[in-house]
């Protein structure tokens, strides 16, 4: 069974950072691709970041360029999401996700608020 834990969000100032980690499980984490989406009321999923298998070609959503990082670790099936430079408007539930055995999967998300 996959399974996606995120972890890591929080309350945090306009101009703070937070590191989201997500840990997975029930499938070979080095194999594929890891992905970041974010959520709020009302609108679409938004893809955030993406990663490839050896965490070297990254890609970004024009709104986090040059303030998120996203990473893994697949020694410890974990990936991450550095958040630097955060502002009100990416407050939102942010999910680890994944394509494995020909379906998407994703966690149950972690909460970002971003406020003063």
């Amino acid at each position: 069974q996959v399974q996606l834990v995120e972890s890591g969000g929080g309350l945090v100032q306009p101009g703070g950072s937070l590191r989201l980690s997500c840990a997975a499980s029930g499938f070979t984490f080095s194999r594929y691709p890891m992905s970041w989406y974010r959520q709020t009321p009302g609108k679409e999923r938004e893809l955030v970041a993406i990663v490839t298998t050896t965490g070297v070609g990254v890609n970004y959503a024009d709104s986090v360029k040059g303030r998120f990082t996203i990473s893994r670790d697949n020694a410890k099936n974990t990936v991450y999401l550095q958040m630097n430079s955060l502002k009100p408007g990416d407050t939102a539930a942010y999910y680890c996700n994944t394509y494995v055995y020909s379906k998407p999967w994703s966690g149950q998300g972690t909460l970002v608020t971003v406020s003063s």
